[in-house]
């Protein structure tokens, strides 16, 4: 079963753009990658001063995300993002809820 990533970025609103690029860059390499499913980056519009950006990352396995997130490819760009922004990345891994039955938890 695929697990979906949620990935929150704050950045300073004069460098939206900055940010913006290099995580277009990130998604081009990322869809090269083994497990790769789809993804897709949303921008926080309300609250209106939540300078955020929501990304949505689709991958078959957990361990495919984390090659990819461990991969110096993917290090190099988010160590740019991390310059600009001068925040911490947050990384969330989930798992779909098949036909809203709770999965056993060990």
């Amino acid at each position: 079963m695929g697990v979906e990533i949620l990935i929150r970025r704050k950045f300073v609103k004069d460098k939206a753009t900055e940010v913006a690029s290099l995580m277009v860059e990130l998604r081009s390499l990322a869809r090269a990658q083994v497990g790769y499913i789809s993804s897709e980056s949303l921008r926080c519009v309300d609250p209106p001063e939540e300078n955020e950006y929501l990304v949505r990352s689709t991958w078959a396995s957990a361990d495919d995300w984390k090659n990819w997130l461990h991969s110096k490819d993917r290090i190099a760009i988010q160590s740019k993002i991390n310059k600009i922004t001068r925040e911490r990345t947050e990384y969330r891994i989930y798992e779909p809820l098949v036909g809203g039955i709770m999965p056993s938890i060990s």
